[in-house]
């Protein structure tokens, strides 16, 4: 009877599973409201508010010291912020920089400032050790003048590199249109506001805002409320609090209508489409959770409507994006994408049309099931991030949201609907009162963005430009400039009597808290062979090479031929002084006008190589070339003109865009007109 009852339950349960439709998902279990971690909470005399969440699997701590500053506007000094904890945290009255990065080492600690907060890292054995060092910092910054001049100069580095970066040229006149240039979220840095900037700005900031009543201390790791309560009151309890002078928030207005705006960029081979606003959603907002999960559908990932449109089905980009953020002062809305200049206005299209059809119809259920499991599965590694809980604990604290409200966030989550999803979409989504932002080609694109909307021109820091299709271009023939050159570097008798030229410089790379030194040869012999080593650390010598009309590359003792049209790039770098002969040698040229360089006017040449075009810009006043772009290279700006053997050759080289991360600024350290030139170096 036994066996007879165990078949049968064996059968039963073999039926029960038939009957499971495996086309379809299981349907997830009912959402729980989740316990996310303790913390505790305990506010010093001085106003300072502790938060401490315990965490005992493994033995560190963290401390971040975190100031409720509001938005601040910078003025005619910004960029300061951004340099501020670098300065603060280089030395204290009694140590330097140097005594206390070995004192930090030595714990394999972290300790670091920013202009809203101090943190720190260690051991747990080494916490009152640590605490020391954060404590001094905050305390007694000294504000070392060597930190803050090494500030200044890598901020200004930052800014000519970010004068050719097109996403950061869009982001710039995004933020500029969204806020306008004198609000604290649409100012942006320039090399006149960082110069601005002095030490006693620092110390201004440090005095008014550096205050316990202002500030909350997170404590996370393995610690007990108590201990906490002890080091907090130890450490942080005689901080004395005072009056903070804060900022009254101006809320952006709306825009009216959409409106393009555009900043050409006569190198670029794609266009940067920014569609961006402002929008009001703060932490707790009733649509908050629904925002976010509707911006997923539409823009968040690698298969949401936007990717999948743009690129799987369109080939217009490698990735289309989008994102709503929350803020208790001002969000914005970006969606973005870099296409190709061809395809311009079709992916604003698409972009348009992919905006319109998420308010104008309900999302499938299955786009909602997808986006919500994905959101689950986020929020879920997130909780295993030990600092989360604390983190929750100053949001709410922050944002004056119920204490359960995100141990109830998938709750939240599972009871979101597709006419939800149209609800919020409706009202947060608003292609029709949008700042279109494009950086690209002008002379390629504008004319087919002209039906979209009324165009706006910018510069790369967000002033009013001229439409530069419509420049009244002089007759001036390119020709006339270019002799022009030659006469400002020494005439054509002197540069027909050139024979060769080397020239030996170097650039310096901070990258990741080290610095490496490029060195730089080129090599130039008369008429078409040239050779450009460079000598990258670890990576070795890196040749190119042109020989009277073979190019090549040596890169790790590999001989290979240069991609597409780096063939044709490498005469027109290879020829000595070709501005002589461009059209000899196949190149057309073509004047496009003038433009501001580096605040000078300058004449632009269009050559054409065949394959592909650049563009060279003279001075007006001196005659001089100052840059050269050369398309998915980069940009070279030419300064320092010294002369040598009775030619005038620039002894400086700023290369920024292609590949580099960074602008290598390269100084030349040794330059030979008319010298001898081993022969082999033309032929690795």
């Amino acid at each position: 009877m036994k066996k007879f009852l165990t078949l049968a339950l064996v059968c039963l349960a073999f039926g029960a599973t038939a009957q499971i439709d495996r086309t379809k998902l299981p349907e997830p279990a009912p959402a729980k409201e989740l316990k996310l971690g303790d913390y505790e909470k305990f506010t010093l005399k001085n106003g300072l508010t502790v938060i401490v969440a315990e965490n005992h699997k493994l033995p560190t701590i963290s401390w971040t010291l975190s100031l409720n500053t509001g938005p601040v506007t910078e003025g005619d000094k910004a960029g300061y912020w951004g340099i501020y904890g670098q300065v603060m945290s280089a030395g204290t009255t009694s140590k330097t920089k140097e005594e206390l990065s070995e004192e930090i080492d030595f714990m394999g600690a972290s300790v670091s400032a920013s202009a809203s907060s101090v943190s720190a890292f260690s051991l747990s054995k080494y916490k009152e050790d640590v605490l020391d060092i954060m404590s001094d910092i905050l305390y007694n910054p000294s504000f070392p003048q060597d930190e803050f001049d090494r500030a200044i100069e890598q901020t200004l580095t930052g800014l000519k590199q970010a004068k050719d970066d097109p996403n950061g040229i869009a982001s710039t006149v995004r933020s500029m249109l969204n806020y306008g240039k004198d609000h604290p979220y649409g100012e942006a840095a320039t090399e006149e506001t960082v110069n601005n900037i002095t030490i006693d700005d620092l110390k201004a900031h440090y005095a008014n805002f550096f205050k316990p009543n202002i500030a909350y201390l997170i404590i996370t790791g393995d610690i007990t409320k108590r201990e906490a309560q002890k080091l907090a009151k130890k450490y942080f309890g005689d901080w004395k609090k005072g009056d903070v002078q804060k900022e009254e928030f101006v809320t952006p207005k709306s825009i009216e209508e959409t409106v393009i705006s555009f900043v050409d960029r006569p190198s670029s081979v794609q266009s940067v489409i920014s569609i961006s606003y402002t929008v009001d959603n703060k932490p707790g907002n009733a649509d908050a959770t629904t925002i976010s999960v509707m911006n997923e559908i539409l823009g968040g990932s690698g298969s949401a409507r936007l990717f999948m449109n743009l690129r799987e089905d369109k080939g217009y980009t490698y990735g289309a994006y989008s994102s709503l953020g929350s803020s208790r002062y001002s969000a914005s809305f970006n969606a973005s994408a870099s296409v190709r200049n061809e395809v311009t206005d079709s992916a604003l299209t698409e972009f348009m049309n992919e905006l319109k059809r998420i308010r104008e119809a309900e999302v499938t259920q299955e786009e909602l099931d997808l986006a919500v499991n994905s959101m689950r599965g986020s929020f879920a590694r997130g909780l295993e991030n030990r600092g989360t809980a604390a983190q929750y604990a100053l949001s709410i604290e922050l944002n004056n949201l119920p204490d359960d409200y995100y141990a109830n966030y998938l709750k939240r989550l599972e009871a979101i609907t597709v006419q939800d999803i149209q609800r919020v979409a409706q009202k947060y989504i608003r292609p029709d009162n949008a700042n279109v932002v494009i950086v690209g080609k002008g002379e390629e694109v504008i004319e087919s963005l002209r039906p979209f909307a009324l165009i706006n021109f910018y510069d790369s820091e967000g002033n009013p430009a001229e439409d530069p299709t419509k420049k009244e271009i002089a007759d001036i023939s390119p020709r006339t400039i270019l002799d022009k050159y030659i006469e400002a570097i020494g005439g054509r008798e002197a540069i027909d009597g050139v024979s060769s030229v080397v020239n030996k410089s170097s650039a310096s790379l901070s990258m990741g808290g080290q610095s490496l030194t490029i060195g730089r040869a080129v090599y130039q012999q008369g008429p078409d062979k040239f050779a450009d080593v460079q000598t990258v650390p670890v990576q070795g010598d890196i040749y190119q090479v042109y020989n009277s009309g073979e190019s090549y590359i040596v890169m790790g003792g590999q001989k290979q031929s240069p991609p597409g049209p780096f063939a044709d790039l490498m005469k027109y770098q290879g020829t000595l002084f070709g501005e002589r002969f461009y059209e000899d040698i196949g190149f057309k040229l073509s004047y496009k006008g003038t433009s501001k360089v580096n605040g000078k006017e300058a004449h632009r040449i269009e050559v054409n190589l065949g394959s592909m075009s650049i563009n060279e810009y003279y001075d007006v006043e001196s005659g001089l070339k100052i840059r050269i772009e050369l398309g998915p290279s980069g940009t070279i700006d030419l300064t320092d003109y010294k002369e040598v053997n009775g030619v005038k050759i620039p002894h400086g080289f700023a290369q920024s865009g292609g590949q580099l991360p960074v602008t290598l600024e390269f100084a030349s350290e040794e330059v030979v007109v008319n010298g001898e030139i081993d022969p082999s170096i033309f032929n690795k």
